[in-house]
């Protein structure tokens, strides 16, 4: 009985036993689109997240992946307040559209008005009274004589005649008037009443980042971790904007937590993403409980050791295949986490069925990572850690042992605590985009070789060929001495 387990037991693959078969292409890189869906209900330009964890994605991380076409997902190893005010962050850094508008009254003084600037950190005020806007303020206006007029009003000053725009008005549009009128904010308004104010800055912004991934309104899309029966915190990312729940459980085959995604879904409007597992019966029961994406590894992630700990995993191809197999027949996009190490990889997930890839070690390094920096034999490294590590569990506020089933009472808890990561660092890699550039450039290049214009017939037609551990080592650099180090090959893995 026990020796058919081991005669039963099928074969698992990772990224290193496969190679992709190069095809006939007419497809060049440059060409390629990557465009791709992360849930039911939102698409991203790239097919790229951060991992939830507490030394990779907070706002500014969450920020940048937007600028660039991906998604952040907002750990929560911290209280809901303050992880309510990371989404926050990321929502008002993407809105075109000042909704929170900061005014002053026509006779308030120019002490007043200056006093204000410097506070918010802002270059003018629009003048309102009986909530009517009557004209605007700038910091030019009141610098000449600022020292000489302090209590002057505002209304002596103000220009009165403000250039204003409707809340219909595109960006495109916007620009134009700018320019037109010489103006660096547009106030908008309805029925002669402010509701918002857009800035000169904020319209060149955007058109910096065509690509951004993008709510319905223009706000930069960003999504949030919250805990498997965390109900009030998955309501409260959710009011605070959150385009995407992520449920965040190592292993969310549990029948509970499976169960309690019912009750999270009915509760949130925001699409729900729920992770982690890894075969296809789970794929099935997570499904029927109506879930926008699934999260697909158990184990692979370079600080995660549950392989070894608890014994229990898939390695990752097979686990992304597997699930695949059973989401695409729902039309549920899967998200494969942890295990990638090169572009390469990337491009082998999305072969074997993934429509995106969650990284963690490839971004912690990355200077839009919280992780502190740290000085090494000369050379710069990042903090990174695995969330089942003890300094995660037991550091911060809801640091997430419940992740893995665990509850700790008493002054000791570290020592009632089972670790399933390890704390490390990891090579300072620089500004996130130039990351990027190199990963998705990867991705396209083999999307060249194998003719695939698009994800979704790279998800159809890439093809693999199994290799040995002799075409490991051959698929490597070998027999020289790198001297010069490549930005997407470094000599300083940590292997």
């Amino acid at each position: 009985m026990y020796s058919k387990k081991l005669k039963d037991a099928h074969d698992g693959y990772t990224f290193d036993d496969f190679l992709m078969v190069p095809s006939a292409s007419s497809v060049e890189p440059k060409d390629v689109v990557t465009k791709t869906r992360v849930s039911r209900n939102y698409h991203l330009n790239i097919p790229i997240i951060s991992s939830a964890m507490d030394t990779v994605t907070e706002s500014e991380m969450a920020i940048t992946l937007a600028q660039e076409g991906g998604l952040g997902v907002i750990h929560r190893n911290m209280t809901i307040k303050e992880q309510v005010e990371e989404v926050k962050k990321v929502k008002r850094s993407g809105d075109l559209t000042i909704i929170d508008v900061i005014t002053i009254s026509p006779e308030a003084s120019l002490k007043d008005a200056s006093e204000i600037m410097d506070k918010e950190g802002i270059s003018g005020l629009p003048v309102v009274k009986n909530d009517v806007i009557v004209g605007i303020i700038s910091r030019r206006d009141i610098t000449p004589i600022l020292n000489s007029d302090a209590e002057r009003s505002v209304g002596e000053i103000m220009t009165e005649d403000v250039v204003t725009i409707s809340e219909s008005t595109t960006p495109d549009e916007a620009l134009d008037i700018a320019y037109e009128n010489k103006v660096e904010r547009l106030p908008v308004v309805r029925d002669n009443r402010i509701v918002g104010i857009v800035t000169m800055r904020d319209i060149l912004e955007r058109k910096k980042y065509p690509s951004a991934s993008r709510d319905k309104i223009g706000r930069f899309v960003v999504a949030a971790a919250a805990g498997p029966f965390d109900l009030e915190r998955a309501i409260a990312l959710d009011d605070a904007g959150a385009d995407i729940i992520a449920v965040d459980c190592a292993h969310a085959h549990n029948l509970n937590v499976v169960k309690f995604l019912r009750t999270i879904k009915n509760n949130i409007d925001a699409d729900l993403i729920a992770g982690n597992i890894a075969t296809q019966e789970a794929a099935e029961d997570l499904i029927a409980m109506d879930v926008d994406g699934l999260k697909v590894g158990i184990g692979p992630g370079s600080m995660c050791t549950t392989r070894i700990i608890a014994g229990v995993g898939i390695p990752q191809l097979t686990a992304i295949s597997e699930v695949a197999d059973v989401a695409s027949e729902y039309d549920t996009p899967v998200i494969a986490d942890g295990g990638l190490r090169f572009s390469g990889d990337i491009a082998k997930a999305i072969a074997v069925g993934a429509d995106v890839v969650m990284l963690g070690n490839l971004l912690a390094g990355t200077y839009e990572a919280p992780g502190d920096v740290v000085i090494m034999n000369g050379r710069k490294y990042k903090q990174y850690r695995g969330m089942g590590s003890l300094g995660a569990m037991t550091g911060g506020f809801g640091a997430g042992t419940d992740r893995y089933f665990q509850e700790v009472k008493g002054p000791m808890k570290h020592a009632k605590l089972v670790p399933e990561g390890v704390e490390g660092v990891v090579p300072y890699k620089g500004p996130l985009s130039e990351v990027l550039f190199q990963l998705v450039g990867g991705l396209k290049a083999s999307m060249g070789y194998c003719g695939a214009k698009d994800i979704s017939s790279m998800k159809k037609n890439a093809k693999l060929v199994k290799i040995t551990s002799s075409g490991i080592k051959e698929s490597h650099p070998h027999d020289l001495l790198i001297t010069n180090e490549s930005p997407n090959y470094p000599t300083t893995r940590l292997m």
